[in-house]
């Protein structure tokens, strides 16, 4: 009997081996800030202006100090802050899933030209910036008390709309009708269609739109300072930025610790669902 003859692995084409070596050197510039943050929350705040990119060492190592005065500083502390940041991320992310869901999967379903514009007019919000409205919705918000952390999720509901919309109503369409139609025959109505055959469905999208939007919101900074009344709300990037003493110094290393905080929970979140952003976004654009 002839020996079994060993298959040889196939050798990496030069062209993707230099690619990869590339791209590789590429992430090394996305992760050094965030090594930089995490050497800096670790020193003094006067060795971190001095010797930005230093290691610390046994003169400019002060352990978890810069940690406690972070979340001690000005008397606010900062699980309050983490709080906030919880609460408005939570409960955003929560009504932008629920309704926006609903909303695809009617202008999905019913072919009119309120739903088209309806959803124009939600694509065309991705390409407002921000700053067109700043100030007009600061009033607004004041005007119908919506300046703290329970009633500014329904602010972000309205600017997270155009990207959930957009990708949810481009995964429903790739549902077969036939599915909602048999649920129809079997007595099911449009509530119960939607919450027991078309929501199930839904998620691979509701899983990516729940990354971005969570991302989105609890890194946010300008919506929350132009809109809660910072004397008794402060999100954590609202915390971070009052790090302040006096005659406007800032205490860079107690900075880098509460960065070093506020960034790891996103850190870990995205780690663990990364893989779910592309099949749900590529599942949305099948038909948008």
């Amino acid at each position: 009997m002839a020996k079994d003859k060993k298959v040889k692995a196939p050798k990496a084409k030069p062209k993707k081996l230099w690619l990869t070596i590339l791209f590789s050197a590429v992430s090394l510039f996305y992760v050094m800030p965030i090594v930089m943050v995490v050497i800096n929350s670790f020193k003094k705040n006067t060795f971190v202006k001095t010797d930005t990119f230093a290691l610390p060492n046994a003169e400019s190592f002060v352990g978890f100090d810069n940690f406690t005065k972070g979340m001690t500083f000005g008397g606010y502390a900062f699980w309050k802050s983490v709080l906030y940041s919880l609460v408005i991320t939570l409960l955003s992310t929560f009504l932008i899933i629920f309704f926006t869901s609903m909303a695809a999967w009617f202008i999905s379903r019913v072919n009119s030209v309120f739903c088209k514009t309806v959803y124009y007019a939600c694509v065309f919000s991705m390409v407002i910036p921000f700053q067109m409205v700043m100030f007009t919705l600061s009033k607004t918000a004041d005007t119908l008390k919506l300046n703290n952390p329970w009633t500014i999720p329904i602010i972000y509901l309205g600017f997270g709309a155009g990207l959930a919309v957009f990708m949810f109503t481009g995964f429903v369409k790739s549902i077969p009708l036939e599915i909602e139609e048999a649920a129809a025959i079997d007595g099911c109505g449009p509530f119960r269609t939607y919450f027991k055959v078309v929501l199930p469905m839904l998620k691979p999208t509701i899983i990516s739109v729940s990354i971005l939007e969570i991302m989105w919101v609890w890194n946010d900074y300008l919506l929350p300072y132009l809109v809660l009344d910072r004397t008794k709300y402060m999100t954590i990037p609202i915390h971070i930025q009052y790090l302040k003493g006096s005659y406007g110094t800032v205490d860079l290393g107690a900075t880098m610790a509460l960065i070093l905080l506020s960034i790891i929970p996103v850190i870990v979140f995205y780690l663990t669902c990364q893989k779910h952003i592309i099949k749900g976004v590529a599942a949305g654009a099948v038909k948008g």
